[in-house]
């Protein structure tokens, strides 16, 4: 993004003391309509068939007030993937809340998979939908990020090791791989299905998390000690992924949309 003495100059003269607040107010109500409007296009054109032009003109703005936000269209882009990544990571925290077994695989897995089904950008990001994001995709499906956003997982996921609430028979490798082919897999396979064995949004994320209990958890109940250790570990995992976007915000900084390309939550 550009600074704020550029988005300034878009009326021709500089801000007027007292005038900064509702200049800030205006720049931030623009910039939401064109990621708006850049979420609808994309979703129903596909990226790389979403102009510039197309996103000025659905967000009834000019071409020039385009870059006076963005300076290219793959910077709007990563924009718009970190503010869907906040929101669903508040939703997601928030479902978590609400659940006193929200922390555990089961409560992770069903309350991802309903925050997800609210993000149709997010969800076309992970099942690598080329329709929707096409090259871009297809060239970062191997990126070496991909590794550094399990770091954050994999601490969460041995702090439920070392508390009994995950099977301890597996390595944790294994239990990231179980982890990951479930929650994928019930995402990829629901189109394929027939309409008489279709799910609804609940019922697809209930029967993912009782896969995932079954496959990954112990049988025992857990104690109320280690709800409140694993929900410590989910938070701080969470809180790591949401000062990261923050951090991208508040800078402006310019973020290589490989690094954003990775749904680093699952």
């Amino acid at each position: 993004m550009v600074q704020r003495s550029r988005a300034a100059s878009e009326g021709g003269e500089a801000a007027r003391p007292g005038q900064g607040s509702s200049e800030q107010g205006r720049r931030e109500a623009r910039e939401r309509r064109l990621l708006d409007a850049a979420a609808g296009l994309i979703l129903r054109y596909g990226y790389h068939k979403t102009t510039i032009d197309d996103i000025a003109r659905e967000a009834r703005v000019s071409r020039g007030t385009f870059y006076l936000h963005f300076q290219t269209r793959e910077a709007l882009l990563t924009t718009l993937i970190v503010r869907e990544k906040i929101a669903m990571t508040e939703d997601l925290k928030q479902r978590i809340a609400g659940d006193p077994e929200g922390a555990t695989l089961r409560g992770l897995l069903k309350h991802s998979a309903l925050a997800l089904m609210q993000r149709p950008l997010l969800k076309a990001l992970l099942l690598r939908d080329t329709e929707v994001f096409g090259r871009v995709v297809e060239r970062e499906q191997h990126n070496a990020g991909a590794l550094v956003a399990l770091a954050g997982f994999t601490r969460y996921l041995q702090g439920l090791y070392e508390q009994g609430l995950v099977r301890t028979d597996l390595p944790l490798q294994a239990l990231i791989s179980l982890f990951s082919s479930i929650f994928l897999g019930f995402f990829l396979a629901a189109p394929l299905l027939p309409d008489a064995f279709k799910l609804s949004d609940e019922q697809l994320a209930e029967m993912m998390a009782e896969t995932g209990h079954r496959a990954l958890e112990r049988g025992e109940p857990a104690s109320p000690a280690a709800l409140r250790a694993a929900a410590d570990s989910l938070s701080s995992f969470l809180d790591q992924g949401m000062a990261i976007g923050q951090t991208y915000k508040v800078s402006g900084e310019e973020v290589p949309l490989r690094h954003l390309l990775q749904l680093d939550h699952f």
